[in-house]
């Protein structure tokens, strides 16, 4: 038997950005461990499809449910739409997110910054406050919040100004959330991924601006790693939590980038 399927019968996760890439993987992952899912994002048709092929991999029950989460009207409605069908919340993994063009950074656009800001960080913090909000009031009490932080939490790639200050930011997020939490047993903690392959890696093999001005292929991994680490965190005990974890390509310039 698989050791977090006991913990994760019939509970119920959200993860956004669900229907593609490391979202995707996450939401096969969890669905395999007994969790009952929901993805989100904007794509409904794409949802759909995710919620379909997993439903069937994983005999699980995927949800599809569509919505922009830069937007707090939407954000609203898909935790009532939880709320309404599910009745509780027992985890959010805050997945979605988008990067910027790769030019100087006086080249981004103001409308740029915005969506990088609006997708990465105000969609992520709109989440958890509606998760903070079920959780509370929620019997039994509780429940787990992943952010997805990436290696650009910490260290940066050249031209990536809006994404890494935002993954920054997913950072404080993480903590204070982690803080608040802590008398409504509400854990929360963060994943920092480098390189795991999806569309937003996909020009990796072929080369990618470096720190020190060079363009150099970097080393993927496969999605499945990352979602096998979120279904670890997530199978924990609302007492244990795992506040920061880095799953990378072992190879990727990161330890020593610069």
């Amino acid at each position: 038997m698989n050791a977090n399927r006991f913990d994760a019968d019939g509970r119920i996760a959200l993860v956004t950005g669900g229907g593609s890439g490391v979202g995707k993987a996450v939401a096969r992952g969890l669905a395999s461990a007994g969790w009952r899912v929901v993805v989100a994002g904007r794509r409904m048709g794409v949802l759909e499809e995710t919620a379909a092929a997993l439903t069937s991999e994983t005999s699980g029950d995927v949800t599809p449910l569509s919505a922009d989460i830069g937007d707090p009207s939407a954000v609203k409605a898909l935790f009532e739409a939880i709320r309404t069908r599910f009745g509780r919340l027992d985890l959010l993994v805050n997945n979605a997110g988008i990067a910027n063009s790769a030019v100087p950074l006086e080249d981004i656009s103001f409308e740029e910054w915005n969506n990088v800001v609006s997708a990465n960080l105000t969609g992520a913090f709109l989440c958890t406050q509606e998760a903070f909000r079920l959780m509370k009031a929620q019997e039994p009490q509780g429940g787990r919040i992943i952010n997805n932080g990436s290696i650009s939490a910490s260290t940066p790639r050249p031209f990536s100004a809006p994404y890494t200050a935002t993954k920054h930011a997913i950072t404080g997020l993480t903590k204070s959330s982690a803080l608040d939490g802590r008398p409504f047993d509400i854990a929360c903690g963060q994943i920092d991924i480098g390189n795991a392959a999806s569309e937003m890696t996909s020009k990796m093999g072929g080369g990618v601006p470096q720190a020190n001005g060079e363009i150099a292929p970097e080393p993927t991994i496969n999605p499945q790693h990352i979602a096998d680490a979120v279904v670890y965190m997530a199978g924990l005990p609302l007492d244990a939590n795992v506040l920061s974890l880095t799953v990378m390509a072992t190879k990727m310039p990161f330890v020593g980038r610069g």
